[in-house]
């Protein structure tokens, strides 16, 4: 795809632009990968944006996943009819989900439990998913625990929406290894359910996986309420592009557009592309792609310059533009307040990044 921007000379740098075109056909890719929208749950935390939200809708997508009040309030704008708020719920992020609910009557929203404070905090009827702990081990009960604690959460008065597995641990780049380590977790938690539906409770879905396991997921049928839930794929990233190619027909639908600052020693480029403008949490040499750049090592990040070591850096001179790939776009996009939106090869508008912030409204 290219990137190129014919107006990107009356842009600032570093901006993060998007391609609405590529958006659309991602969504589309994937959908046909899932073979229907209802099978769909993604998670707004890679875009955080009212626009790409409405995409999804368009495209028959109404379920969405999300991790913040703030990214529930902008689907609830955007509006979506069912979303999960996929994190444990503490302190006074109850008392702003019984607000969000007033206020968005419209939108459905569910929340995760994984331990009994989180459902002794919920008030009755509300809707809860069990968080299960499928060897990821950062949020989730373990299997043998679920009963109980989805037994408390009935006795409590809470609605049952469903299971939730995320197997963030599974990050194997062989498709097939891929396929071995979700059957290995997926037999237990189709016994769990069918333990809880034969005690009476419903269990009408199973949200489960991420964006590297989706095609595995996307290929299972026989799972009745199965909803995939992966969030990179409408702006996708040269991390996932790199490691998962069996994630068909989707391709990076956002570049970062940098200048070079500085050509420090004979053999160096200074871009104005530092840790504030792309995310930092992939290693150094995985954190960004740069495109059409001659070889090249990246040897400094700092807060405002990505500094690179390049024998034909003399090829660069400052205030020349660069166009790069994020190797993690979810954490890329909360740096930016605004996306730079393209289309026909220059920049035509902007989108703003309305849930980067904890707060919207609630």
């Amino acid at each position: 795809m290219n990137y190129s921007l014919s107006n990107a000379a009356e842009q600032f740098s570093p901006s993060l632009v998007v391609f609405p075109d590529r958006i659309a056909a991602n969504i589309r890719a994937v959908v046909a990968a899932a073979g229907s929208p209802e099978r769909l749950r993604p998670h707004a935390k890679t875009h955080k944006t009212v626009e790409i939200a409405r995409m999804l809708l368009l495209h028959g997508v109404h379920k969405h996943k999300c991790a913040t009040i703030a990214e529930a309030e902008m689907l609830a704008i955007a509006g979506a009819a069912d979303v999960l708020i996929a994190y444990p719920l503490i302190g006074p992020n109850v008392a702003r989900l019984a607000m969000l609910k007033e206020k968005y009557p419209a939108t459905q929203f569910a929340s995760l439990v994984d331990h009994p404070a989180n459902i002794t905090a919920l008030p009755r009827g509300a809707a809860f998913v069990l968080d299960l702990d499928v060897g990821q081990h950062r949020t989730g009960t373990a299997i043998e625990s679920a009963f109980a604690l989805f037994e408390m959460a009935i006795d409590r008065g809470l609605v049952p929406f469903g299971l939730q597995t995320y197997d963030g641990h599974t990050t194997q780049e062989s498709r097939a290894d891929r396929e071995a380590a979700v059957r290995e977790w997926l037999q237990p938690v189709l016994a769990l359910r069918s333990r809880l539906e034969a005690n009476g409770w419903p269990v009408p879905r199973i949200i489960a996986g991420g964006t590297p396991n989706f095609p595995v997921l996307a290929a299972i049928r026989d799972v009745p309420g199965l909803e995939c839930s992966p969030g990179t794929f409408v702006l996708h990233d040269h991390g996932y592009e790199s490691r998962y190619p069996d994630i068909a027909g989707v391709e990076p639908a956002a570049v970062l557009m940098t200048r070079v600052v500085s050509r420090p020693t004979p053999t160096r480029v200074t871009l104005d592309l530092g840790t504030k403008a792309i995310a930092s949490d992939p290693p150094l040499a995985k954190r960004v792609r740069l495109l059409d750049f001659p070889p090249h090592e990246l040897v400094l990040h700092s807060e405002e310059h990505l500094v690179v070591e390049t024998a034909e850096a003399e090829r660069f001179q400052p205030g020349d533009i660069v166009y790069a790939l994020p190797g993690h776009v979810c954490p890329t996009v909360a740096l930016h307040r605004d996306l730079l939106v393209a289309e026909g090869g220059a920049v035509v508008g902007a989108w703003n990044v309305l849930a980067r912030d904890r707060v919207i409204t609630i």
